[in-house]
């Protein structure tokens, strides 16, 4: 009987966080983004206060 792992990966910046989970390396079972790219725009670049409270809000 052939085993099979399972990978979750977790990526996370100032504004953005995402997660994936892998089988064997190969299938993706789930991918998952949250992004303030909208929230960000208006200010051409991300702006660091806003991201750390939309962060914290998000916890919530």
């Amino acid at each position: 009987m052939k085993q099979t792992f399972t990978i979750l990966g977790i990526e996370s910046t100032c504004d953005e966080t995402s997660a994936a989970v892998l089988q064997d390396g190969k299938k993706l079972l789930s991918n998952v983004i949250y992004s303030q790219i909208e929230e960000h725009k208006k200010y051409h670049g991300v702006v660091p206060e806003l991201a750390s409270r939309a962060h914290a809000a998000k916890r919530h």
